[in-house]
């Protein structure tokens, strides 16, 4: 009779939901003993599972669901049993059950979700199939949530009858070191668990799409006329209208730009900016997006590195920035196009033309003639200068795309959230985590031109009631002093990164906010994030674990004892480096491999510390010392103040450190007498110590090692 239920399921939700089912060769490599571990997205997954599987299936509920209507139904077709995950005893009957060659299927969220991505996972399958030698298949439900049996109402746009595929993934087996036991042991299997279930989520999405198409697909699943983009303006536009403007604008640029590529961006964080951003691919040209905080001569070397002949900018950001010396010699290079000038040529036509492609926007794609390959070039973003000339580094659609969907399965953000992002659209953490991101999940974002508004930043956090707050060290710190305590109060998520964050603004966020500030590292080569802390798995010194998908090996660095320099590998890592000495030429990481420069360590737990930057170790008297570790121990021993340290030459011992700072109270006697209460070493005492009002820092928020260095090669030479 059972079988006769699943054959006539099959039929049904074949029928219904279109359910498609990839990956049984992996269930029949997986052999006789088998977990198999699913997401639980809504009340159809254990029919649908039961319906599909070759066998019987026997599901392991966890005891707070066998009373669920949709259980007791499931009752009468599958074995079920109960489980307690917060009993040890409780996985005995299951691990039984395995050893005899029955297929265990088990959720391990333990519920069904309520944020559409993983929640909180159990360590229990983990430990039942370590227990029983069994092998662990994941499978991938994916549509379910979509349906009017999720609890997704409010978050997405449930259907009638979403289509539904099922994904069986290769079979793993945990293997665990023979000298773990107890909670050790079962600490090392929960995070083998967790990362199991984050690769599957990973490995079935899909990254190889543009990133208008996917813009498209969130205007379908989220709906055409929710808000989501929002600037200093305050008048808020949705899916249809960024559409729209897309379209319309991207059209006229076009017609403005025959025959070019690259076309230079030079815009800061509006509306206008994303409406450029995407209408520049969509007519196949690339947008290489122009750092302005670091002046024309270097604006300049972008643009003749990335070959760019015409720059799209404001007026009104002009004059407002008091950058018109800055384009008068860009303009010397390469034509300017005012967007203001453009509007003002858009005629009625033309924006009832927009409106036709918007609607029917994967038609008017094929028309126009874009390019669908995710591997073209995207955008091209330049690095800051922090250390020398800047370099165009160009990033396809598969990478962002890669990105953004290692970021959203580590990191539960929905569409309930709303994303305040001061960060330049230039800085990759701002375009991809702080724009693109946002975009394709369904999140209100709300733009703000400058970071460094610091009184103003947390006041727009109230207004907006933002959730999610991006900012470097710098920038937090700023918004810290300046904030009233309640002006985060609606922040749950508050990210970190682009430079170490200090210890005093991790305090005064919690202290002060309530908020715990989880930092992430990257570059803006890898998309830029490759490894972040997230509420679920943090650990205070580090910036978190590697993201799904990312290879990594560590090198060993002459005089460094412990860790060495981080390589990298992955579908997130960039395309290749345009040069100004090499204009246009592209150079491709080898073999795909990016040597980020960092000097990091990586403990059993898959932990990232950063130990500091290549370049930023001086060899003193034939020792390495870390000028970044100098700085953290100068900022513990004396805190709320900035502090910066360099390396110049010095006859005696190779190099010698110099200390800037905004303290005016540290000079030799205090600064030797407060680092002895730390765990600094002798040689990361700085021998001269200067006294400035602040630190220069570049408009990512990084601190300007280029400038520091020079007034320390001034300092010496006077």
């Amino acid at each position: 009779m059972s079988s006769i239920i699943t054959t006539l399921g099959k039929i049904l939700f074949r029928l219904f939901y279109r359910v498609e089912v990839k990956g049984l060769e992996n269930y029949q490599a997986a052999g006789e003993r088998v977990v198999i571990i699913a997401n639980h997205m809504s009340k159809l997954d254990m029919a649908l599972i039961g319906s599909y599987l070759p066998e019987r299936a026997m599901f392991s509920v966890n005891v707070n669901e066998v009373d669920k209507w949709w259980v007791k139904i499931a009752r009468h077709f599958f074995d079920i049993i109960p489980f307690d995950p917060t009993n040890a005893m409780a996985a005995r009957t299951q691990v039984a059950e395995v050893k005899k060659g029955r297929k265990l299927v088990m959720f391990p969220e333990g519920r069904i979700s309520v944020t559409g991505a993983l929640m909180k996972i159990y360590e229990a399958p983990g430990t039942i199939a370590h227990l029983a030698d069994a092998q662990v298949l994941p499978l991938c439900i994916d549509g379910t949530q979509f349906s009017k049996f999720s609890n997704m109402r409010g978050i997405l746009r449930c259907k009638l009858f979403p289509k539904i595929t099922l994904t069986f993934l290769p079979p793993i087996k945990f293997k665990a070191p023979a000298e773990l036991k107890g909670s050790a042991l079962r600490t090392h299997i929960a995070h083998k668990l967790h990362d199991t279930m984050t690769k599957m989520m990973f490995d079935t999405s899909n990254i190889d799409r543009t990133l208008i198409d996917t813009l498209l697909s969130a205007r379908k699943v989220f709906g055409s006329k929710r808000k989501i983009l929002e600037d200093i303006q305050r008048d808020p536009i949705s899916y249809n209208k960024l559409i729209i403007g897309i379209f319309v604008l991207g059209r006229k640029l076009a017609n403005m730009t025959p025959g070019q590529k690259n076309v230079g961006v030079l815009l800061p964080n509006a509306n206008a900016c994303l409406v450029t951003f995407f209408g520049l691919q969509v007519f196949g040209r690339v947008p290489a997006m122009l750092n302005f905080s670091t002046g024309a001569v270097n604006m300049g070397a972008a643009c003749a590195a990335a070959q760019i002949n015409t720059i799209i900018t404001s007026r009104r950001f002009i004059e407002e920035g008091e950058m018109e010396d800055d384009l008068a010699l860009l303009a010397k290079q390469a034509k300017i196009i005012f967007l203001e000038d453009v509007r003002e040529k858009i005629s009625f036509g033309e924006k009832m033309r927009g409106l036709l492609s918007a609607k029917f926007a994967r038609t008017a794609l094929s028309m126009i003639g874009t390019d669908t390959d995710p591997n073209k070039p995207a955008t091209i973003l330049f690095t800051s200068g922090s250390e020398g000339v800047p370099k165009g580094v160009v990033l396809s659609h598969r990478n962002l795309q890669a990105n953004m969907k290692q970021v959203a399965t580590r990191i539960p953000v929905n569409s309930t959230d709303v994303m305040f992002n001061a960060l330049p659209i230039f800085h990759a953490l701002g375009l991809t985590l702080g724009a693109l991101m946002p975009l394709m999940n369904g999140l209100r974002i709300f733009l703000y031109p400058s970071p460094l508004h610091y009184k103003i930043v947390p006041e727009l956090c109230y207004a907006t009631d933002a959730t999610v707050l991006l900012g470097t060290n710098t920038f937090l710190a700023g918004y810290a002093r300046n904030a009233h305590p309640y002006d985060f109060y609606n922040v749950w998520l508050c990210v970190g990164g682009a430079e170490k964050v200090r210890q005093d603004t991790r305090d005064i966020y919690m202290e002060k906010f309530g908020v715990r500030i989880v930092e992430g590292y990257g570059a803006t080569e890898c998309a830029p994030v490759l490894a972040a802390n997230t509420p679920m798995h943090f650990k205070s010194g580090t910036v978190g674990r590697i993201f799904d998908g990312i290879q990594y090996r560590i090198d060993p660095v002459e005089g460094i004892d412990v860790g060495g320099e981080l390589v990298v590998k992955g579908p997130n890592i960039m395309l290749g480096y345009l040069r100004a000495d090499n204009p246009g030429v592209l150079e491709a990481p080898e073999q795909g491999w990016y040597a980020t420069g960092d000097i990091v360590d990586i403990d059993e737990e898959g932990y990232v510390t950063i130990i500091g930057r290549a370049k930023r170790f001086s060899k003193i008297a034939g020792e390495m010392v870390s000028l970044t570790s100098a700085e953290t121990y100068i900022s513990e021993a004396f805190p709320d103040r900035d502090h910066a340290v360099v390396a110049v030459p010095d006859k005696k011992k190779g190099e010698k450190l110099i200390l800037f700072t905004t303290d005016k109270s540290i000079n030799r006697k205090t600064l030797v007498s407060g680092l002895k209460k730390t765990d600094s070493i002798d040689m990361m005492t700085p021998k001269i110590i200067i006294n400035i009002d602040e630190i220069p820092v570049l408009r990512t928020g990084k601190v300007d090692y280029v400038t520091i260095n020079k007034m320390a090669c001034e300092q010496i030479q006077e």
